[in-house]
């Protein structure tokens, strides 16, 4: 089915945190998502120059979303799990040209 309502919120952390970043988005609008874990991969200076220590194991957390909630689950993520913090978590979105598979609420029947 074409969309051009929703984008997909990608949210990287450190393992162990990508269930925290559910519930902030969930606070925000978001109704569920789909975790997968990962292995993050830097130069071995890239750990000197941003100061930060290196955890190999990640988490992605993707998120089908409505674009007019977006913006605010993306700068709460950032204010919680960002990597100024514990997750150290960056996100991003994209696009979604085609949906499948999502259940309205009664609010958007």
């Amino acid at each position: 089915m074409k969309t051009n309502n929703h984008e997909v919120i990608f949210a990287i952390v450190n393992a162990g945190f990508a269930e925290d970043v559910m519930d902030v988005a969930r606070e925000h609008g978001a109704r569920g998502g789909t975790i997968l874990n990962g292995r993050g991969v830097a130069r071995e200076d890239a750990l000197a120059f941003f100061g930060i220590p290196l955890h190999a194991e990640k988490e992605i957390l993707m998120m089908v979303v409505e674009k007019d909630i977006k913006n605010d689950i993306l700068n709460a993520i950032y204010k919680e799990m960002g990597m100024g913090k514990p997750a150290q978590g960056i996100a991003f979105t994209l696009p979604v040209s085609d949906v499948a598979g999502l259940v309205k609420t009664q609010e958007q029947a």
